[in-house]
């Protein structure tokens, strides 16, 4: 079991293994892409029925099953345009391909996502510190 984010840009890569650290996820592929306003807005529209740019869209794939085969967390799109924090919006895309909802739960969703951008935050600061690079990633 391992996790392949050879489809990760580098810069997001800390936080997508924060994330699915969080979560208790240790095998898989997912992918982050970052798109203009204009595609995000397509995919919007296109897979939810809303006309309009967003942030982060996400595309699970197997889920929390474990099919045959490496296991296919998804896709995560993200729009640097529309995003306050572009990596909030990485964390809170992958955490929607590990089965969180914030549409349909009780805010667990955003108490994990506030942790692990909290932990983020704490490794940035050791990292200024120290001088040395984030131990996650």
């Amino acid at each position: 079991m391992s996790l392949d984010l050879e489809d990760v840009p580098t810069s997001f890569r800390s936080a997508v293994l924060a994330t699915l650290e969080e979560v208790g996820i240790e095998d898989g592929h997912l992918a982050v892409e970052l798109v203009d306003e204009k595609r995000i807005h397509e995919l919007n529209r296109e897979h939810r029925d809303r006309d309009r740019p967003t942030d982060v869209l996400s595309f699970p794939i197997d889920g929390t099953d474990a099919g045959p085969g490496p296991r296919e967390l998804g896709d995560v799109v993200v729009c640097e345009a529309q995003c306050e924090n572009v990596i909030e919006a990485v964390v809170h895309g992958v955490l929607h391909l590990c089965g969180f909802d914030h549409e349909t739960d009780e805010g667990e969703m955003f108490e994990v996502q506030d942790r692990i951008m909290a932990g983020l935050a704490h490794d940035d600061d050791q990292a200024a510190v120290t001088g040395t690079e984030s131990s996650r990633g």
